[in-house]
Order: structure tokens, then sequence, then C-alpha cells
């Protein structure tokens, strides 16, 4: 078994910063890719950013320049740091990753874990 859990989010104001974590734990042989995705009300999930095994970084254009995400290997976490928050960043955040489990050789399997709400509101 492979878990996903997120941490840090919260309310924020306009202008504010929140950082989030992600932890990977269970039958992990590695994490390779591992990103975060948001699902506003109403609209469809999108990726925010991501980093692959190789530390290719993707961003999504409305978060450059004001999102980071980072991970710590050994530790199997992921951050996204948050800064200049806007209100249309609100939304759940998920945290994804690729990952090989022991015992199944190099086949990699998509993970989501239960997602963490952000709240940007005055």
């Amino acid at each position: 078994q492979v878990q996903l859990v997120e941490s840090g989010g919260g309310l924020v104001q306009p202008g504010g910063s929140l950082r989030l974590s992600c932890a990977a734990s269970g039958t992990i042989f590695s994490v390779d890719a591992i990103g975060w995705y948001r699902q506003a009300p109403g609209k469809q999930r999108e990726l925010v950013a991501r980093v692959t095994d190789d530390g290719t970084i993707y961003y999504a254009d409305s978060v450059k320049g004001r999102f980071t995400i980072s991970r710590n290997i050994p530790k199997m976490m992921a951050y996204l740091q948050m800064n200049s928050l806007r209100p249309e960043d609100t939304a759940v955040y998920y945290c994804n990753a690729d990952v090989k489990v022991i015992g199944l050789g190099s086949l990699s399997l998509n993970y989501w874990g239960q997602g963490t709400q952000v709240t940007v509101s005055s």
C-alpha cells in the first residue's frame, strides 16, 4: 500500500503565503515524478507544479514566479511554497506521484493524496 498525505492548507489573506507538504509512505521502492494539482469548485482538476526524478520542473503559467515546488528524496517528501496568493488560487490541492512499489519491479503506479483546502480571502 502507498499513501500520500498532504498538510499545510488553510485560510490566508490575498498576498499571503502558505507551504504545503506531501508525505509518501508505504511499500515504496522509489518516488519518481511528484506534483501538485488543484481543483476549484465547478472546475476541472489542473496541474499546478510537478518535478520529475531527473529534476525537471513544470509550473502552470498561472503560478509561475509565485509558487515553488521542491522535494526531499530520502524523506519521500514534496513541498509547494505558495507566495503572493490570490483569491483565484482557492482550491483543494492534491499531491500526486508516480511510485515504484516494492515487489512490482520497474512498474510505476500513480497515486493521489486526499487533498488539502487552500482558501485565499480577506
